[in-house]
């Protein structure tokens, strides 16, 4: 092997070396900082491609399930609301039953006819305040809606539920307890309103809990997705931090094989001494 101050084989070798740890060590680097071992496509283009097309899938169960909790939302806001009518017409029956008095006094029949106004235009409020982002399912002449339940556009019909007191005929010329004969009528009309109003919750309540079901199965499945990303790109930590140890001692030998391969050209010197 020859000498030479100009070329020095070993010197490049060791710096060939040196880089190629030094460009181990950067991407291990990376992996313990992001805790990913997929950071690019140019780390692994095939399975980069899988795991963003999953995160897309991820991205859009998340909208799907912010549909569905303001769904939910909407129907509980209608359901809450009709529990209390229904509350207020056991009330109002209550009140009509006493009212089919023949011989009530004026004084206790005008006590029951304003507890009854009362009681019906407390279920007027209701039916107005019952609202959720701008829908009202209780309301006169509401329209139904739906709710977005999957990432592919299916929904979930939600009917709206009249339960204004126009619907519940309270707008009835004999809808009072002013007499015994009015409140024998006014009897018949809550007994309606009661069997509505109870149809009314059962409708609501089942799509209650069918939007309850998609939201519970959209945030398993989306759980799911997410495991499977991790396992396609995240990086075993344990592993990488093993391998950082010894890129690290790689590198340190890399440093003095360098500085050795550098100083044997200084060996020339004693031939000519």
């Amino acid at each position: 092997m020859s000498l030479s101050v100009l070329t020095n084989n070993s010197a490049m070798l060791a710096l060939q070396s040196l880089n190629a740890t030094n460009k181990a060590l950067e991407s291990t680097n990376l992996r313990i900082t992001t805790g990913l071992r997929v950071n690019g496509p140019k780390d692994d283009a095939s399975t980069y491609a899988i795991a963003q097309n999953m995160r897309g899938d991820i991205a859009g169960m998340n909208a799907v399930k912010t549909a569905l909790a303001n769904g939910s939302a909407m129907v509980n806001v209608a359901l809450e609301a009709g529990e209390s009518i229904a509350e207020l017409l056991v009330e109002l029956k209550a009140k009509t039953v006493q009212g089919n008095q023949a011989g009530l006094d004026a004084a206790s029949r005008t006590s029951l006819t304003n507890d009854f106004y009362a009681l019906r235009d407390q279920i007027a409020t209701i039916v107005a305040t019952a609202e959720f982002n701008g829908t009202n399912l209780l309301e006169n002449g509401a329209s139904g809606t739906t709710v977005l339940s999957t990432v592919d556009g299916s929904s979930i019909a939600v009917s709206a539920q009249d339960m204004s007191p126009i619907y519940l005929q309270f707008g009835q010329a004999y809808a009072n307890l002013d007499n015994s004969s009015n409140a024998s009528q006014t009897l018949g009309l809550i007994d309606s309103a009661i069997v509505s109003v109870t149809n009314s919750l059962a409708a609501l309540g089942s799509v209650a809990r069918r939007i309850e079901v998609q939201s519970e199965f959209t945030m398993k499945l989306t759980d799911i997705q997410r495991a499977g990303v991790g396992n396609l790109v995240d990086a075993d930590l344990a592993e990488e931090s093993a391998k950082l140890q010894a890129q690290q001692i790689q590198q340190q030998l890399g440093v003095q094989a360098l500085s050795i391969a550098n100083s044997t050209p200084q060996a020339i010197l004693s031939l000519f001494s």
